[in-house]
């Protein structure tokens, strides 16, 4: 299974699809793919979410196929978000998938990932619930929601975390300010509405997708 912290690295970028179908969950996810987004959430709060995790997971997940330079197949990581309980994070596994995400830290459904052996990913956003979280097992830190901080409080929160940790920063998320909290220390920038909504048609999907993945080269490009 591909870590989830190399992943951000190559791009920053988590996809959250909700209420994606399962009838658009492949169109929309070669659409990102081809635009080098790599991480694929389905939450439950989604229509039939696990099959969309399975055509996703068989699509994209596993070892990485390229062709004509770019990942055609493979090297994603896709899972679920808006994971509240234990009992579903079981069937997250069954549908293939790797990474469980939450908008709480609830530690029994850490426990229940680190079980399965899948990346778990709760939401925190205070630095007690930041520790908390990782003493449960936290491969990585959901703050959420993103739109109710700044950068400094992401950069407050890196300087006492362990070295290493995680963060992906959730809620509220644009091209414009997606490069302040990347230089606050945050290891990526999880992206919902603004980059899928129910009605959007895949051309909308991708070319909106090209757009943070253009903002978040420019950041990278900067940095350099």
């Amino acid at each position: 299974m591909r870590d989830v912290i190399e992943a951000l690295a190559d791009m920053p970028l988590l996809a959250i699809l909700r209420g994606i179908t399962p009838e658009e969950a492949l169109p929309v996810g070669e659409a990102l793919v081809r635009q080098g987004i790599l991480i694929l959430e389905v939450p439950l709060n989604s229509p039939q979410p696990f099959q969309s995790i399975r055509l996703l997971a068989d699509r994209f997940g596993g070892e990485a196929i390229m062709g004509g330079g770019a990942i055609m197949g493979g090297g994603a990581i896709v899972g679920a978000g808006t994971v509240l309980r234990p009992d579903d994070v079981a069937r997250v596994a069954d549908a293939g998938g790797q990474i469980v995400v939450s908008p709480n830290f609830e530690p029994a459904v850490v426990a229940a990932t680190r079980r399965a052996g899948l990346i778990s990913v709760p939401g925190v956003f205070t630095p007690t619930e930041a520790f908390a979280a990782l003493d449960a097992g936290a491969h990585a830190l959901k703050i959420f929601p993103g739109d109710a901080i700044t950068p400094k409080v992401v950069g407050a929160l890196r300087a006492v975390l362990p070295g290493g940790t995680g963060v992906v920063v959730t809620g509220g998320v644009t091209v414009d300010n997606l490069a302040g909290f990347m230089d606050a220390g945050a290891n990526g920038v999880g992206i919902g509405s603004a980059l899928y909504r129910p009605g959007n048609t895949v051309q909308d999907v991708e070319a909106q997708a090209g757009r943070f993945v253009a903002s978040m080269q420019r950041w990278k490009e900067m940095r350099r």
